[in-house]
């Protein structure tokens, strides 16, 4: 008689999953590769923080000695203070009751920042970043996803908040600000529709769906902020950092006001990080991609479960 045990279930799924574990693995490498090629300095900073940036709908787990990050934003924030004016990082971050098929409550974040750099600046940057990611990886510039082909290696498209939701939802955004039902918009009428020949960058979006971000000088109803779409999927968020401490101070307090409203947590002051701001943060724009949701794209599959190890 053999003594030997059956094969675990997580066995036999960590086995199916292989091919696209190691193109997971590809792209980081690639991601890593192209940072250093264009002179970025990789960095680490701690999981476990003691204040969280208040945002609307973004809950960070409580753990002992503090919160497991959402982001490692304001850590890295502090780093460009200090003189490192070219920096990324990879790494776990958390959200709490987030899960679902483009959801997990621990997912992989890659972060960059650039001193002397604006959003348009980085959005070109993001741009060069995944064409060179798939070219590595891939062997070509076409993506495909749900039947479709999303072709890299030609102009992206820019459209700002304001157009897209005339465009394609037929409302003005300001209508859909005041009726509370902006994100809803976003959710069934516009992001479906974005990135599908290639992709897009949603820029400007209103100030108030905007707290860490710049107001454009041009029209200050608007922040200096795009997101990345790929086949309707979110990839990435990005924008000129607010540099001005006391109104940061500010808008931490409203967001803050908003979050007990609705019920989530109060976090402490993020003392640290305002700071820095008192101090001084350079001119500087910064971005956060979902490594998770861009392998899942470059994998052909539309759940995160098909790309990261079973949970």
């Amino acid at each position: 008689m053999s003594n030997v045990s059956p094969k675990p279930e997580l066995v036999s799924r960590l086995e199916a999953l292989k091919p696209r574990l190691v193109l997971r693995a590809g792209l980081i490498s690639a991601l890593r590769r192209f940072y250093a090629k264009c002179d970025f300095l990789e960095t680490e900073t701690p999981v476990l923080i003691p204040a969280p940036a208040p945002e609307e709908f973004i809950e960070a787990p409580a753990a002992k000695g503090g919160f497991l990050r959402s982001s490692p934003e304001l850590e890295m924030k502090c780093l460009l203070a200090a003189g490192y004016d070219r920096i990324y990082q990879l790494g776990p971050c958390f959200r709490q009751g987030e899960y679902g098929r483009r959801h997990r409550p621990e997912f992989t974040m890659l972060e960059w920042y650039q001193a002397g750099a604006d959003y348009k600046v980085l959005a070109e940057f993001t741009r060069k970043m995944v064409l060179f990611a798939a070219r590595q990886v891939l062997g070509r510039t076409a993506l495909r996803r749900q039947g479709k082909t999303i072709e890299l290696n030609q102009p992206w498209q820019y459209i700002t908040v304001r157009d897209a939701y005339r465009n394609y939802a037929g409302v003005d955004v300001e209508k859909t600000l005041a009726d509370d039902s902006f994100d809803e918009v976003m959710v069934t009428e516009v992001e479906p529709r974005l990135g599908w020949e290639r992709p897009t960058f949603l820029l400007d979006y209103p100030a108030c769906r905007s707290s860490l971000a710049r107001l454009s000088a041009a029209d200050p109803t608007v922040a200096e902020r795009w997101e990345l779409y790929l086949g309707g999927l979110e990839i990435a968020n990005a924008f000129s950092e607010l540099i001005n401490a006391e109104e940061q101070r500010e808008r931490f307090r409203q967001t803050q006001a908003i979050r007990k409203r609705d019920g989530y947590q109060d976090y402490p002051e993020a003392a640290d990080f305002l700071a820095m701001l008192e101090y001084g943060l350079p001119e500087s724009s910064g971005c956060a991609l979902g490594v998770d949701r861009l392998a899942m794209i470059f994998a052909e599959v539309d759940d995160i479960a098909d790309i990261t190890y079973p949970r």
